[in-house]
């Protein structure tokens, strides 16, 4: 659990921008490790449920080098996904909106969604771009 003034060092990294969409954070944003550590899990006989056990399996990975400032959603579609994975999975949102939302094809229909291919390049990786290019 990261204390407050190490939320706070997070938080600033990006400006209080989610690291992967860029979006404002707000109440409740979430640190995502940006190279997963896939928090260990145990069956709860009792509770007929998986419940985490405080444990992980990259502890070295706990560490504000690897945490990254990130909305509720962006942080929970990465779930342990590696970044490469996460990449992947965004650029598939076309595909399966196309596929399975009757509600997003009648709006793109309608004209109210233009559609926009292009590679995923997260939040974070254009402002370090940005300040390479400064340097």
């Amino acid at each position: 659990m990261a204390s407050k003034k190490e939320r706070e060092l997070i938080f600033n990294k990006f400006g209080g921008k989610c690291a992967y969409c860029g979006c404002e954070l707000l109440k409740g944003w979430h640190i995502d490790e940006l190279k997963p550590i896939r928090r260990n899990r145990k069956w709860d006989r009792k509770k007929r449920k998986w419940l985490y056990d405080g444990t992980c399996k990259h502890p070295e990975r706990l560490h504000i080098d690897n945490q990254m400032p990130a909305c509720a959603s962006c942080n929970i579609n990465k779930h342990t996904l590696s970044l490469e994975e996460f990449r992947k999975l965004v650029g598939g949102f076309l595909t399966s909106l196309n596929r399975d939302s009757t509600q997003y094809k009648i709006a793109k229909r309608y004209g109210f969604i233009e559609e926009v291919v292009k590679p995923v390049i997260f939040y974070f990786e254009t402002v370090q771009s940005q300040q390479s290019e400064a340097n």
